[in-house]
């Protein structure tokens, strides 16, 4: 996780010019990735693949006993660190990556070896060494016919204060074994089973200093032309406990615990396709596993890429046209501003290990990583990937709004379906409602509120699984007046409203309108102007992103302005 998002999007630039000879050290597992295989080759004796018997398979099969094992043993390798160790058998990232790849052969053994493992190896300074590997495993598709792969992914490497240091104890449990460990679960649990699509289990190096090894394997994918149809990052994903300091969007404060509600963080709101992404994802599990759950889970889908001023693996592929999306605990321990003398937090320090000893023998009894927790969030992202895996293919529709407080919607797009499911919105990041379409493929919704409303459509297979959402639309259904009154530019309500730290606050242009500078001011209850976002018109929807650098709670106004002239003024609430 990265500090500051400048640096990091340097480091991306740079990271392209330098990396060089980027090759997977397994032909056969390039060759999968590419779809250029017999998918009969890597049958399993018995097909397992129908959406309940996967789903009920993963929530029964994460298992936090396995993900503390392997969580025990990451943090016994002393130092992970990019540029530590590559030799040795018991300390340094050397060891740590054979033992992942130990690992992921021995689940191939127990799947009758369907499971292809490998390195990408890849050329970069990084830390005064020179030569890095991943670690993946592909499970491969039982239908070559789409190509696209789905990704599961987690950085190994760990660091203390000095971003190189590679001699002192960095057991990196939260940040990030905790992320290893739930992708070698999940290639245990999901290689049992069969999937359309091909899955990958993928273990980055070089997080910390830049996220290079994800991307060498998001360039890797560009050069090879291999088909990403969804990428699942899990960084920080197993702790619950609030810290002193936290990235914005924050957790509640120190010592608070959750253990309950896990984000999912992703670029861009109207039409982002990532945003799509963590909209399936929590609609799959809310709709499959969250009411058979002991202990439900909350997801929230959170308005910007990443925390404030952080970065994660997740960005790199969405920079190269993928469709990505990072799972974070609720809570984090720290906002990893090291250099402060007053952080006491364990983030990206010495202090982030298996936890503590409540009785001072020595013996850890209270453990940083809270492991169901771990395996629910594993079980989340295990269902996502399945339906992904098996799930039909991604509509298109028209939208128009025919008369006042209605949308007609027509499917142009994999008309063969005979359901399709319709997603409205308005102010939230999530759908608001849903609505089936069955035996047909034209449809007027009536009677709707007058408001804007962003419309995507999502197919849905004789097994009752959905693709991933289309395209987004926007439409707003006013009254005729209301419509006479719009003359041509619409200042929108910002998305979420009421937010934690950031909202994205969009402006509609129905007709291309000349003008010389435009922006959106926002200020305080007392006028002060907080801060002002430039903002390029063009037709379509508009966006952007306003984040609340912890300015007080409460009631925030943001105005349009264009070429010094103030165009409409809405209200917003920011809620602490």
């Amino acid at each position: 996780m990265k500090n500051l998002i400048i640096l990091l999007l340097l480091a991306f630039t740079s990271s392209l010019q330098g990396q060089t000879s980027i090759v997977s050290t397994n032909p056969v597992a390039e060759t999968i990735l590419t779809g250029n295989y017999n998918p009969v080759t890597y049958l399993a004796t018995t097909i397992l693949n129908r959406p309940d018997t996967l789903s009920a398979g993963i929530n029964a099969a994460v298992n936090s006993d396995s993900l503390k094992i392997n969580i025990l043993r990451l943090s016994a390798f002393y130092n992970r660190n990019t540029g530590s160790d590559t030799l040795s058998s018991s300390n340094g990232v050397g060891a740590a990556r054979r033992w992942v790849y130990s690992t992921l052969q021995r689940y191939s053994a127990s799947s009758q070896n369907r499971l292809i493992p490998s390195y990408l190896q890849f050329t970069q300074s990084i830390c005064s060494v020179n030569q890095h590997r991943d670690i993946f495993a592909v499970l491969p598709g039982i239908d070559t016919t789409d190509k696209s792969i789905i990704i599961i992914e987690g950085h190994l490497d760990s660091r203390c204060e000095g971003v190189c240091d590679s001699l002192c104890k960095a057991e990196g449990v939260e940040d990030n074994a905790s992320g290893t460990a739930l992708v070698l679960e999940l290639a245990r649990v999901m290689s049992r089973y069969s999937y359309n699509h091909t899955l990958v289990f993928l273990i980055t190096i070089g997080e910390e200093q830049g996220l290079y090894g994800a991307m060498a394997f998001a360039t890797f994918a560009q050069q090879k032309g291999i088909k990403i149809k969804a990428v699942l990052n899990n960084d920080v994903i197993g702790g619950i406990i609030c810290g002193n300091t936290s990235s914005a969007p924050s957790c509640p404060g120190p010592g608070n615990l959750d253990s309950t509600q896990v984000r999912l963080f992703s670029q861009g709101a109207f039409n982002s396709p990532h945003k799509g992404l963590a909209r399936f994802v929590k609609l799959e599990y809310n709709e499959q596993l969250k009411g058979v759950s002991a202990v439900p889970m909350t997801i929230s889908i959170m308005s910007p890429e990443d925390r404030t001023g952080r970065g994660g693996d997740h960005i790199p592929f969405r920079q190269l046209g993928f469709t990505a999306i990072r799972f974070t605990s609720a809570n984090e321990d720290g906002n990893a501003n090291v250099t402060s003398p007053s952080y006491t937090d364990r983030q990206h320090t010495t202090r982030d290990t298996l936890g503590a000893s409540k009785t001072h023998n020595g013996i850890i009894d209270s453990f940083f990583v809270n492991f169901p927790y771990l395996g629910r969030n594993a079980i989340i992202n295990g269902n996502a990937a399945a339906m992904l895996g098996i799930g039909p293919k991604q509509p298109d529709l028209i939208l128009t709004a025919p008369s006042a407080y209605t949308l007609r919607i027509q499917i142009i797009k994999q008309t063969q379906y005979h359901q399709y499911r319709i997603g409205l919105r308005t102010l939230t990041n999530d759908w608001d409602t849903l609505y089936t379409l069955t035996g047909k493929l034209i449809d007027t919704i009536q009677n709707l509120n007058p408001a804007t409303y962003f419309v995507s459509v999502m197919s849905v297979d004789s097994n009752g699984i959905e693709s991933l959402p289309s395209t987004e639309y926007t439409a707003s259904t006013t009254s005729i007046n209301e419509l006479k009154e719009n003359k041509g530019i619409q200042l929108l309500g910002n998305r979420p409203n009421p937010f934690d730290e950031a909202t994205y606050i969009d402006v509609l242009v129905d007709e291309y309108i000349a003008y010389k500078q435009a922006s959106i001011e926002v200020k305080d209850n007392g006028g002060r102007l907080v801060k002002t976002l430039p903002l390029r018109l063009e037709k379509g929807i508009n966006e952007v992103l306003f984040e609340h650098d912890y300015e007080r709670s409460g009631v925030y106004y943001y105005t349009l302005v264009i070429d010094g002239n103030m165009i409409q003024t809405k209200e917003m609430i920011f809620a602490d």
